[in-house]
This record gives C-alpha cells, structure tokens and sequence, in this order.
C-alpha cells in the first residue's frame, strides 16, 4: 500500500520542524541547514530517528531551502544535487525496514516572479534541479511546502510533473482567512491544483493549531488534506525563536482538525518530537472525514473605496475630463524650519500645480517624514500630495502599514519606488531593508485597492490609491527600462513619471519606444541653475544624464545669466513633452521654488 492509497481509508501523523531542533542544538541560525545533510549527516538522522519514535509516518527531509536561489547566499548554489541527494539517502536509511514514507522537501524559491525575471533565473529549472535531485536520492514523494504565491506552485508542481507523474504534497502558508498571498482563496487554489492531478493539497506554516483549525473549517473535506501548524506564535529571545504550545493542546487540536478533514497531520516552525507523539496518540484510532460543513464569511466590499469619498480628485481623473496635469516635485525639508516648504507649496498650486509630490529620503539622506508634510499640505492648504513610497527604509509589514495611514488620511497618490540604498547618503550605518521591490510594492498596493493584505487578510474596506511608476529614459539599455516598465504596469501602475529628460531628441525617442504602455507619461523636467549645477547632476546624481550640448550650453554660465539659459532649455522639454502627453512633471531644484513657478505658469499657458 501507498501513501495515497493510506489517506483514502486512515488518517496518518506527518513529522515536525527540522530547523527549530538543530536551532536547539546549537546550530547558529546564519548557518546553512541544509549544508548539515553533507556535513553532518549523523545529526540530520539522529533527528528523523526521533521523529520515528514518536510516531510519524511521514518524515520530510531536511531540504526545504535546498534549491540554487536559497543556496546561492551561502556559495552552495552549484551543489544542489549533492545536498539533496544526500538529505534523501539519509531520510531513507534512516525509514528502511520501517512503516515510514520519506517525503522530499522542496520550499519556495524566495523570490518573487518580478525578480526572477529581471536576474534571469529559470524558476522551473530550479524546481526540477532540486526534485530531481531529492527522487534519485530515493524519496518516495515530494513535499512543496509553505509557498504563498499559487503561481510558483504550479512552476513547482509542472517542473515535478515533467521528470515523473510521482506523487506530491501541495501546501501552502495561508492566514485563516482562507486567502493566499497572491489573492487567491485557498480553496479555489486547490480546485486548480486538482485540475493539474495534485492528488493531495495542504496547508502549512503560518499559524498555531487554533487558526490551522479556523482555516480548515473553510476547506470542503472533498480534498486529500494535509495540516501542519506551527506550535503557536514564537518569543524572540537572544537570537532564537521560543514556542510555548503544550503538547496535549496540540493532541486536541489535532482531533479538531481529523473533523475538519485532515488526513495527514503534523507540524511546522516550533514543533518537536514531544508535540509528534501527541499527535500520533490523539489521531490513532480517528477515521477519515468525507463530508462536513464549510464555514463561508462574506467579505463584503464597499462599492466605492474610501478615499473617494473624501473629495481628493484623482490626477487620472482630471486626464479623463480633458484636463492637463502638472506635478511639481517640492522634496521635504531638512529641518524643522518649515515655513518656506509650505510658502513654496502653495506658490506652486497657484501658479497651476495640480498636486505635490514628496520624495521619501531621496538619495537616502534624512528630511522630515513626506507622509506627515503631505498631510500637512492637505489638512491645512488643501493641496494634493503625491508621496513617494520607498522600499528601503521598511519591511513589507511596514510599508503596509505606512500605506493604510495614508489612506486613512484620504491621500489617494503614491509612487512606489526601490529606494538608494542607505550607505549613500548621510546615515551610511543604517540598514536598507529591501524586503520587496518597486514591482513588487506596486502589486502589494494593487491587493490594497483589492481590499486585501499582502498576507492575504481582508482590510474591509479598500483603499483607492492611483499608483505611480517611475522610468528612467536616461539608461543606457533602453530596452531593460521599457521591459521593467511593462512588469510594472502589469503589476498595476497607472501612470508613470521619468527621470529628468534635458534632451529633446530622447524625449522623441522614449514617446516612440513606450507608445505601446496604456497609461500617461509624465516627462521630468528640471530647469538647470548653473553650468556647475549640469556637471554636478550629470556626474554625482544617480539616473541623471545631462548630455553634452546641454553640459556645453551651460559651461560658464552661473547667476542670472545660468538660470536664463536653463529656463530656456526647460521650457522647450516641456513643450515638448505637452506635445506628446497629457501632462508634465516639474522638479524644483533644491528647493528654489520660485523657478519652477514660472515653468509651471508656462506649462499651464502652452
């Protein structure tokens, strides 16, 4: 008898974490477990040993970040092939002449699909490296564990598929809401995996037993489930994770989830041999479960986001009425002294600035937070910011939360962007976070005005940003910003705003490489002060390109006479770009407001 044919008439016990005991061990957590299957191999079976004992007949082996992007950060990614093989010969040595089946593990790649497009890596080879690997080793079935994008699962189930029609556990990490990451319900992604003849689909990871439990009361009991909770929610203590779920707690929890109709039962991050054996006891004599009730919630939407309601007028709307927009960068101060930001502000709306956008810490050095000056901007002035949303600075969870304080103050525009990375700029200790990306933080947001979480959580109601891109046609591989610019709009971005352009001819040359992207286009015009300031953007600014008859133009010319020349050369890229597009993106140069004033005066009259 196989596995499949045991789920179809018992309900089994899977085996625990690998990582939470070699963390107790003494195994430092920058260490790579992985590696230990090589290296150590003893202690890697010392471990499936004990998960025997305890009673698990499913043992998992220890490959779950074994894959050539995971491996890569250790200098290991050309030794795939050995770390599973090995990890698999040591799981099925240590299964031999046992009732026991060895499941090769196989976790997500830990990157998302924009950036394994933009570095080039084959995801689906990297799943077929590994799984290959983990079957010539002698694994009885694979175990795709904790994915949270149903994309990527479909990569890895396909690329499994290819090599053999084998058997495999699909699992994902999934908040007791019942709703994926990438915004699936969980249970409309097992009814697609069952189309591609997955046999047996779960979920893992994520939660502790109560909402593994909350979570399958959403799943029909018509699937081959599997449940591996983790043992509750851990404490951070001098470097290690601490879990504090009772065995017998996990035992009952055990028997709820056997109700909910989980077949194969185990457990996740900070389970151990104890948590095993209560399990096994608790499950032993339990059958099947073929037919319960689901637990439906409606997750009602507003019609309208909230936002809406608060009277900003989206930028997009004011295109769609047949009206010209005009963007004035004004970058928050330095300091507290913020008098003649808000005098700046305000002279720009009046001289035909539609909103104002705020830099998030341009060129990582420090100004006052951009989401308390836009809130400023709206409460006290009216206007309407346009904040700038770097990935630097936060983590996902961050970002989100900077994001529903923006909604909850009514500001609609956002501009997402990778950020410079904190050791250029003032602060060169900090940390850059980059958790995500600029593509990546768009399609975050694009969930948000979906109603939904990162994470998959329903925010009830939704937010309404209009979100923004940024596209650099100053590169020197024009082809890579155009590619990079069509994953953004396909992520969700609703206009997109350039680099500086202070040349015509490359103006006319990005309108006719982008004519294809459905959405508006605002051209960065920034007017030069002084052939000093030209040199000095060309040569130290990161994405700025002055070319050389500009840089000629302005060689010498300082005061008066250079800020003359460089209004001249300003004002033909934005007649230029009117020309072209429905509006235009105005840069003030280090705050001298009063210049872009009269580019704004003009762009409003062209």
């Amino acid at each position: 008898m196989d596995l499949l044919d045991e789920l179809q008439s018992r309900v089994l016990c899977g085996d625990g974490a690998i990582g939470t005991l070699l963390l107790e061990a003494g195994i430092p957590l920058e260490r790579c477990f992985e590696e230990l299957c090589v290296t150590e191999p003893d202690r890697i079976e010392t471990i499936h040993q004990q998960y025997i004992g305890a009673g698990a007949r499913v043992i998992e082996t220890n490959t779950f970040g074994a894959n050539a992007v995971r491996l890569e950060r250790f200098g290991l990614e050309g030794r795939v092939a050995e770390i599973n093989r090995a990890a698999a010969q040591i799981a099925l040595k240590t299964a031999r002449g046992k009732d026991v089946y060895v499941a090769g593990s196989v976790g997500p790649l830990g990157i998302s699909g924009d950036e394994a497009a933009a570095r080039g890596i084959d995801r689906a080879q990297c799943f077929r490296e590994q799984v290959g690997a983990l079957l010539e080793g002698g694994a009885n079935l694979i175990f795709f564990e904790t994915f949270m994008d149903f994309e990527e699962m479909e990569i890895a189930f396909r690329a499994r598929r290819e090599i053999d029609d084998g058997l495999a556990i699909c699992s994902f990490a999934c908040a007791p809401e019942g709703r994926i990451s990438s915004g699936m319900l969980l249970v409309d992604a097992f009814t697609k995996l069952r189309e591609l003849n997955a046999q047996i689909v779960g979920v893992n990871c994520m939660n502790g037993p109560h909402g593994m439990v909350q979570l399958l009361q959403r799943v029909p009991a018509e699937y081959l489930l599997a449940a591996f909770p983790n043992a509750g929610y851990p404490r951070y203590h001098e470097g290690r994770f601490i879990y504090h779920t009772a065995p017998d707690y996990f035992a009952q929890s055990a028997r709820e989830m056997v109700a909910e109709g989980a077949r194969l039962i185990g457990g996740c991050c900070g389970t151990n041999p104890t948590h095993i054996a209560a399990i096994a006891a608790a499950i032993a004599n339990l059958q099947p479960v073929r037919s319960k009730p689901v637990r439906v919630v409606a997750e009602p939407l507003p019609e309208h986001p909230r936002q809406e309601s608060q009277g900003e007028e989206s930028l997009l709307d004011r295109i769609a009425r047949g009206k010209r927009v005009i963007i004035c960068e004004l970058d928050p101060p330095k300091t507290l002294a913020l008098d003649k930001f808000f005098a700046g502000a305000q002279a720009l709306v009046k001289a035909g600035c539609d909103a104002i956008t705020l830099a998030d810490n341009s060129l990582a050095i420090l100004r006052v937070s951009n989401l308390a000056i836009g809130a400023m901007l709206k409460e006290r002035f009216g206007i309407t910011p346009l904040l700038h949303l770097s990935c630097r600075d936060r983590n996902v969870l961050g970002l989100q939360s900077a994001l529903l304080g923006m909604a909850a103050l009514g500001m609609r525009h956002v501009l997402p962007l990778t950020g410079d990375p904190a050791k250029v700029g003032d602060h060169p200790g900090a940390a850059s976070v980059y958790d995500v990306n600029s593509v990546e933080l768009i399609s975050i947001i694009r969930r948000l005005n979906e109603g939904f979480s990162q994470a998959g959580k329903s925010i009830k109601t939704p937010t309404g940003f209009v979100i923004g891109c940024t596209f650099n046609p100053n590169a020197r591989n024009l082809d890579a910003q155009v590619n990079r610019l069509e994953r953004k709009v396909a992520a969700g971005a609703q206009f997109a705003m350039t680099q500086p352009v202070f040349d015509v001819r490359l103006l006319e040359e990005m309108v006719r490489r982008t004519a294809h992207v459905p959405i508006p286009m605002f051209t960065g015009v920034w007017p030069l002060m002084s052939g000093r300031q030209a040199e000095f953007l060309h040569n130290e600014v990161p994405g700025i390109v002055v070319p050389d008859s500009v840089r000629a133009e302005m060689a010498g010319l300082e005061g008066a006479p250079g800020r003359a020349r460089g209004i001249k050369l300003a004002k033909e890229i934005a007649r230029a770009a009117l020309g072209c597009y429905p509006g235009v993106y105005l840069i003030t140069p280090f705050l001298q407001y009063e210049t872009t004033v009269e580019l704004a005066e003009f762009a409003r009259g062209v």
